[in-house]
C-alpha cells in the first residue's frame, strides 16, 4: 500500500516504546515537530487515529498498535534485503548482535563468538548478558538480534508472533552442599544425607529427593531460578527456607563451603566454577533440569549475519546435555 511506508511503521513502534512522541524523536535522532507531522499525515492518508493524546503523553489506537507490530518485521526484512544485496556483490560484511543469560557467558557465548570469528570474520558481533526476560525484550525492540535464553518445565510462557524460538539442549540442575556436616559437637562430622559424595566431585547416578532436604537452609538465585526453586521444593511436600540470595554460581558455592546452606545450580553455571574441598555436587531428578533456546526476530534467519550466528550457536549444542 502506497500509505504505508517504513518511517511511519519505526516511528509508531518508538511512540509505543517511549510513550511520548518526544521521546519517539529522540529514539529516532528527528526532531519532535517532525514526528508530530509525520504522524498527522499518515492519520489524514490513511483514515485512522494513530495516537490517543492526552496530558500524560500518548498511546496507540488498536490501529496504531497494529502498525507498530509490523514494524520489527519490517526492519527485518529490509535488513535481509540490504545483506542479501551485498553478499551477491561480494561484501564480507556485517554485524549481529547477541543477548545471553549468566552462566551462558562463560561456556555457550565463547565458543559461539569464536566460531563466528573463524567462519565469518568480516562480520561484527557484539553481546550483552541480561536474563530471559530482558533478551526477548531487546529482541523485540529490535535491539539485539539473537538471544540465547532458558525456560523451565511449568514456565508460564507467553507465545510471541513475531519470535521464533528454537530449542538447543538441556541443562541440568545439581544440589550443590556440604559434603560432610557437623554433629555432636566440635571435631565430630557425619557424611551428609545418604549420597557418599567425595569433596568437591559429583556424586554417583542417584538422584538426591529434595524432601530430604526439607530442613537445610537454602540459597536462592535470580528471580526466575527462586520461583523454580519454591515450585520444586513445594513439588516435594515443602516450603524451602531461602535464607540467602545471590545469581552469582561462584558466590552460591563459596556460602555452601561456609556451611551457609544448600543450592540447586545448573551444570553450564557450574562448568566454569571452581568447586573447594568440602563442597559436594549432587545430581536431582532430572524433570527440574531447564531447558536452553535461541531466540530471534521472524524473518531475521534471513539475514545472512544472523544466520551465520544461528550456525554457530547450533554448533556449541555438545555443550549441553
Amino acid at each position: 500500500m502506497d500509505d504505508l511506508d517504513p518511517q511511519l511503521l519505526r516511528a509508531l513502534r518508538a511512540v509505543a516504546d517511549a510513550g511520548s512522541i518526544t521521546g519517539a524523536a529522540a529514539t529516532l535522532g528527528y526532531s519532535q515537530p517532525a514526528v508530530s507531522q509525520l504522524l498527522q499525515r499518515a492519520e489524514q492518508r490513511l483514515g485512522h487515529a494513530l495516537l490517543l493524546r492526552g496530558a500524560r503523553g500518548v498511546t496507540l489506537t488498536e490501529a496504531g498498535q497494529v502498525l507498530a507490530d509490523h514494524a520489527l518485521h519490517v526492519q527485518a526484512a529490509l535488513t535481509a534485503a540490504q545483506e542479501d544485496l551485498d553478499a551477491v556483490g561480494g561484501l564480507a560484511r556485517g554485524r549481529v548482535r547477541i543477548a545471553g543469560f549468566p552462566s551462558a557467558s562463560s561456556t555457550l557465548v565463547p565458543a559461539v563468538l569464536a566460531s563466528m570469528a573463524a567462519a565469518v570474520p568480516g562480520v561484527t558481533t557484539s553481546y550483552v548478558e541480561v536474563e530471559p526476560p530482558e533478551a526477548l525484550e531487546l529482541v523485540r525492540r529490535g535491539e539485539v538480534d539473537v538471544a540465547l535464553t532458558f525456560t523451565y518445565v511449568g514456565d508460564d510462557v507467553a507465545t510471541d508472533a513475531g519470535l521464533v524460538t528454537r530449542a538447543l539442549g538441556r541443562d541440568p540442575l545439581a544440589l550443590v552442599r556440604l559434603a560432610l556436616v557437623r554433629s555432636g559437637g566440635p571435631g565430630h562430622v557425619r557424611p551428609a544425607g545418604s549420597v557418599g559424595a567425595v569433596a568437591g566431585s559429583t556424586a554417583g547416578s542417584v538422584a538426591v529427593d529434595l524432601a530430604s532436604l526439607r530442613g537445610a537452609r537454602w540459597i536462592g538465585g535470580c528471580p526466575r531460578c527462586r520461583g523454580h526453586l519454591l515450585a520444586s521444593c513445594a513439588s516435594a511436600g515443602f516450603v524451602p527456607d531461602i535464607v540467602l540470595e545471590t545469581d552469582n554460581a561462584a558466590a552460591v558455592v563459596g556460602l555452601v563451603a561456609a556451611g551457609l546452606g544448600v543450592a540447586l545450580l545448573p551444570r553450564l553455571a557450574l562448568a566454569t566454577t571452581v568447586i573447594p574441598p568440602g563442597v559436594s555436587i549432587d545430581p536431582v531428578d532430572d524433570e527440574l533440569a531447564r531447558r536452553v533456546e535461541v531466540v530471534v526476530a521472524r524473518g531475521a534467519e534471513r539475514v545472512p549475519s544472523v544466520r551465520a550466528a544461528l550456525d554457530a550457536v547450533r554448533a556449541a549444542e555438545p555443550l549441553l546435555a
